[in-house]
């Protein structure tokens, strides 16, 4: 009777202890995020990757130098003189490409290993203190800039070079006088133009009115003044007709 009762209690402790781990049955306290409870490994769990290895770890790390041991080197086949090849089937009277195959077959000429460390260009010996890389950018002087250096450097500048232009053509000597020939001087000559009348045939002269209508010379000039004015609206090749518009 009593084992009977007591399977149920166990079942419902193990679903309590469960649904306490996994968090569903908690509620958040009031102004708390909710808590997670999970349960963590034991003492002996490593976390992480482990990576076995045969080593004895920081013990024989520092109790013994593990010195890499290098592998020996196989042997390489050497490369064939073909220079040296040729040169003795050449003097050997040997000049078809079937001939100097089997010249090649019964003298195989190799280079040595001597020869190819003497090829072989070695690399530059650098300084010890030698610093690869790109060599940063220099600063911009701002504070040149703001005051105008540059500008005061380049006026002062041209300043000199005038200054030194100016002492230069001052102390220029002249070496005695410079002569002139007589192409030069013909060169530079200019005939005479003479600015006479020119000539008009007597008929053609100008001779005074022979009728004056105007009683004064003001009347004759207002008359004219009139007419420049009127030119504008008369008709004719002297302005003298007929008005354009009535």
């Amino acid at each position: 009777m009593a084992s009977s009762i007591r399977t149920p209690v166990r079942l419902l402790g193990a679903q309590t202890h469960f649904v306490l781990r996994s968090g569903g049955a908690l509620k958040a306290e009031l102004g708390k995020p909710r808590e997670r409870s999970y349960s963590l490994p034991g003492i002996n769990f490593n976390y992480g990757l482990y990576i076995r290895g045969l080593d004895g770890g920081v013990p024989e790390a520092i109790g013994h130098w593990n010195v890499f041991k290098q592998q020996p080197s196989c042997p390489h086949e050497l490369t064939r003189n073909y220079i040296a090849m040729n040169r003795g089937a050449v003097r050997a009277g040997l000049v078809t490409a079937p001939e100097n195959l089997l010249y090649r077959q019964l003298n195989d000429i190799r280079i040595s290993d001597q020869s190819d460390r003497r090829v072989k260009k070695e690399p530059p010996s650098l300084p010890p203190d030698m610093t690869f890389g790109i060599r940063s950018r220099p600063s911009t002087p701002f504070f040149d800039l703001l005051q105008n250096r540059y500008q005061q450097l380049w006026v002062q500048e041209q300043k000199a070079t005038q200054r030194a232009i100016k002492l230069e053509k001052k102390h220029k000597v002249f070496f005695g006088k410079v002569y002139e020939t007589r192409s030069s001087q013909l060169r530079k000559y200019e005939p005479p133009v003479n600015l006479d009348a020119l000539w008009h045939m007597p008929h053609f002269q100008k001779v005074g009115p022979h009728l004056d209508t105007f009683p004064t010379e003001a009347d004759r000039q207002r008359a004219f003044k009139a007419h420049r004015e009127e030119c504008a609206v008369r008709q004719g090749t002297l302005r003298m007709g007929n008005y354009t518009h009535p």
